[in-house]
């Protein structure tokens, strides 16, 4: 095969997963996103609706309730505004869509609280369970399932079909739900093991929609110098084992 030949087959496979070839605009993508971040009182009123019909799931063992619940989270869509503003070296943005991230997780944690609270149903399913004990397997999903939803995201046709799946795979309305029910119920074994499973999935979404609009090479608000990319990778980098090892730990345990 000759010199010519090979550059031709590694054009062809670098144009087949391109990411650049039919990418939306940096105003579109930023539009979109900050725009699906955004914490409004729609938003909220259809997150806690989205909360207690995944607690009804969870509380009954119906996993067709609580997909369905996955589908009209708006949760996701805080994670990948932050992970926008910190690729774009916003920070004031950043702080913004973290705050309000934070606050739609203590509502969803209430409102499954006073849920479970009011249940005549106090014994945990299998469902309930089920987000009590993450590993690695957790992290592949997240991570996969992030890289899936900021690449449907920043297309030029808005991929509208990729998001629902995310929103399904990488779960992230059941573990605050468990942590909900662990609350009301004293369980705190199972609090433990569904904040964990919910850390996961939100930092691993976050981590991967980081790299994607880095690759994008989205705009940033101004340089940082290399002692802050350097200090900006290793803050990076100790925050994914922190946050790894004990589902690798997990894996092990469940395979010994």
């Amino acid at each position: 095969m000759t010199i010519n030949q090979n550059d031709s087959i590694k054009e062809k496979i670098r144009k087949t997963f391109s990411l650049s070839e039919d990418s939306a605009s940096n105003d579109e993508i930023r539009t979109r996103l900050l725009d699906g971040g955004k914490v409004t009182g729609t938003n909220m009123c259809v997150l806690v609706c989205a909360m207690i019909i995944a607690s009804v799931g969870l509380n009954v063992g119906s996993t067709a309730v609580i997909i369905g619940a996955m589908l009209i989270s708006p949760l996701m869509g805080s994670i990948l505004a932050s992970a926008y503003a910190s690729v774009s070296t916003d920070y004031s943005l950043l702080r913004k869509h973290m705050a309000g991230f934070a606050l739609q997780v203590a509502i969803s944690v209430a409102a499954s609280m006073i849920y479970f609270l009011l249940s005549p149903v106090k014994e945990p399913t299998a469902e309930l369970f089920a987000r009590t004990a993450p590993n690695f397997f957790d992290v592949l999903v997240a991570f996969f399932g992030g890289l899936a939803g900021i690449i449907g995201q920043t297309r030029q046709d808005k991929a509208n079909t990729v998001i629902p799946g995310v929103a399904i795979a990488t779960a992230l309305m059941p573990p605050l739900c468990t942590c909900g029910y662990a609350i009301a119920n004293g369980r705190w074994d199972m609090l433990i093991g569904a904040g964990y499973l919910f850390i996961i999935n939100t930092y691993f979404i976050f981590l991967s929609a980081s790299i994607i609009m880095s690759v994008l090479k989205i705009p940033k608000t101004r340089e940082l110098t290399k002692k802050e990319w350097r200090k900006r990778r290793l803050r990076m980098i100790r925050n994914t084992i922190l946050i790894i090892l004990p589902s690798i730990a997990a894996v092990y345990t469940m395979m010994h």
